[in-house]
């Protein structure tokens, strides 16, 4: 798949709208009842980063950033700031934030995820695009300074000794949405003072 390792703007994607979109459907039957089938298993991510334009050279580094891509031709790295770190957005990140694994006493390497929880419901997302340097990783409850790497454009932690059968492994990070631009046309309007505005850039995460 076509991937820039490239961060959309963090000043324009801080105003930016958007969030997860499921899909369900819904049968109405003649009684009145319904019945409900979800079509996807996994949630994606919508945006909107029009709303994140505030002056003209915004509008400039959009513009540059869209013809880098090639429209949707090239995916790259969104903030989510409503949703980036593996803690609460009031806390900091810590090693023990969340479980991404159990050891066997072979397998060495373990995808970062989050899980979601309300009552005894968990969803877990899987983390792919991590932000270098914001990742903490602990065995148990022991954060581990060293002994093991990880693959920032996959999201993959691999150990160089295979944790211990039972060991629960955790980690902490900050992260990145993959995502393309959902239009290859961008419809920029210019007013008197040529400050520029663009009326919808719409952003959809890329699921593999």
């Amino acid at each position: 798949m076509a991937f820039h390792e490239v961060r959309f703007p963090d000043n324009i994607s801080r105003g930016a709208r958007g969030g997860p979109e499921r899909r369900t459907q819904v049968v109405e039957l003649a009684s009145g009842d319904e019945e409900r089938n979800a079509s996807w298993l996994n949630s994606r991510r919508r945006y909107d980063v029009a709303y994140g334009i505030r002056r003209a050279d915004d509008l400039a580094a959009v513009v540059a950033f869209f013809e880098a891509r090639n429209g949707r031709l090239f995916g790259f790295r969104f903030k989510d700031w409503a949703d980036y770190k593996s803690s609460l957005p009031s806390q900091a990140i810590t090693p023990t934030d969340q479980q991404i694994g159990t050891g066997t006493g072979s397998l060495k390497t373990f995808q970062l995820a989050k899980r979601y929880t309300s009552g005894a419901q968990t969803w877990v997302r899987n983390v792919a695009k991590p932000v270098t340097g914001t990742v903490r990783v602990a065995l148990g409850t022991v954060e581990q300074m060293s002994g093991w790497t990880l693959d920032a454009t996959t999201g993959v932690v691999t150990f160089i000794t295979a944790p211990g059968s039972g060991v629960i492994i955790r980690a902490g990070f900050e992260f990145d949405v993959p995502v393309r631009f959902d239009s290859d046309s961008l419809d920029v309007t210019l007013d008197v003072e040529r400050l520029g505005s663009i009326t919808s850039i719409p952003l959809v995460e890329i699921r593999k």
